[in-house]
């Protein structure tokens, strides 16, 4: 990897080792918390407004699953070596089976050992079953962070 490439993060040395460390995370993981959803159920841009692709940019395969997929569609052209393919709105679009709905459930609240660092025990994290409990865990913790720095 490119020097260019390299994501520098601004971060406070940590004053302690790891494991004196917790991290914690609130998480609503798409394979528990969603559901595939229709274009219409995520007001999806392109079933409410439609949208066109430039020819062109695609591929032989590709021009030909757009204009074989059932979807109405016609050819626009601009200029010579510039046509689009325009579809109107109200059908679904090409990415309709990544849409995701989010399902009425709590999120998780999990707290894991270690830091940005890693996890030098290998303890396996912990969920809460309510917010609450979550958030206390999470105070006793900087207490005792608070604590450690004191003694110094």
């Amino acid at each position: 990897m490119s020097s260019s490439n390299v994501v520098h993060l601004n971060r406070i040395a940590p004053r302690m080792d790891a494991a004196a460390y917790k991290t914690y995370a609130v998480v609503s993981p798409i394979g528990s918390h969603f559901r595939r959803g229709t274009c219409a159920e995520t007001h999806c841009p392109h079933y409410l407004n439609g949208w066109r692709t430039r020819i062109e940019n695609l591929t032989p395969d590709l021009l030909h699953t757009a204009t074989h997929s059932g979807r109405q569609y016609t050819v626009m052209q601009v200029a010579e070596g510039e046509s689009y393919l325009v579809f109107p709105a109200g059908q679904p679009c090409f990415r309709a089976a990544e849409h995701r709905v989010r399902l009425d459930r709590e999120p998780l609240y999990i707290v894991r050992d270690g830091d940005h660092r890693g996890n030098p025990r290998g303890t396996r994290a912990r969920q809460h079953l309510n917010p609450a409990n979550w958030v206390e865990d999470f105070s006793e913790h900087q207490q005792k962070l608070a604590d450690e720095i004191k003694k110094g």
